[in-house]
């Protein structure tokens, strides 16, 4: 039987239920720490991401700035909508690429429970976590309510519609929508014979 730290015997004594695997070896300091990040990006994802005296700068500076401070990859001209909520314990495994549009309310989860060896009588707070990177392409918008799971890639130039469940890659220059989300139509070239068509329908209307 594995042996457990003092620390986290005193955290489960406290009621603090926390999965073996992932906090079972933990120190004093590393409970520290973790709290005062917690408690640091949780002041800057709650107050300063939604500050009504920012709002000017909010979509396009401060609310990237704050996603890069608290460990995202955001690259340049990200759009970040209100009331986005971040895996802040796991942000380093999110990827915003140049240009992408992330809608107000999605939530980007880079962690869940793993199931493969749960039975019945197990307790479910008990299993250890499976995490996954998450990755936005150039270009891409994910729409209100989104809501993106571990280990997701959205493509380039993708557009994800309102309230859609993304548990599966969704590829380049597609729309996806639904839950969970599926391709629904392929965004089609400048030049291609689909454009040209719309183009003269709509001159001879």
């Amino acid at each position: 039987m594995k042996k457990l730290s003092i620390t986290y015997r005193l955290l489960r004594r406290m009621g603090l239920n926390y999965p073996e695997e992932e906090y079972g070896n933990v120190t004093l300091w590393q409970v520290v720490k973790r709290t005062c990040k917690t408690l640091r990006d949780a002041f800057l994802l709650r107050h300063v991401m939604n500050s009504a005296l920012l709002s000017p700068l909010l979509a396009r500076k401060i609310r990237p700035w704050v996603l890069r401070k608290i460990g995202c990859h955001v690259g340049k001209d990200v759009f970040v909508g209100s009331q986005v909520w971040i895996d802040a314990g796991h942000a380093d495994l999110i990827y915003i690429e140049d240009h992408a549009h992330v809608g107000g309310r999605a939530i980007l989860l880079c962690h869940k429970h793993d199931l493969s060896n749960y039975y019945v009588g197990d307790d479910y707070a008990k299993l250890p976590y499976k995490t996954g990177e998450i990755h936005l392409g150039r270009g891409c918008s994910t729409g209100t309510d989104t809501i993106i799971m571990p280990g997701v890639s959205i493509g380039e130039g993708a557009v994800v519609g309102a309230g859609s469940l993304i548990t599966k890659d969704i590829p380049a220059w597609t729309i996806a929508v639904g839950r969970p989300a599926k391709v629904v139509k392929n965004i089609p070239e400048r030049d291609s014979d689909y454009v040209k068509k719309q183009e003269n329908e709509h001159t001879y209307l």
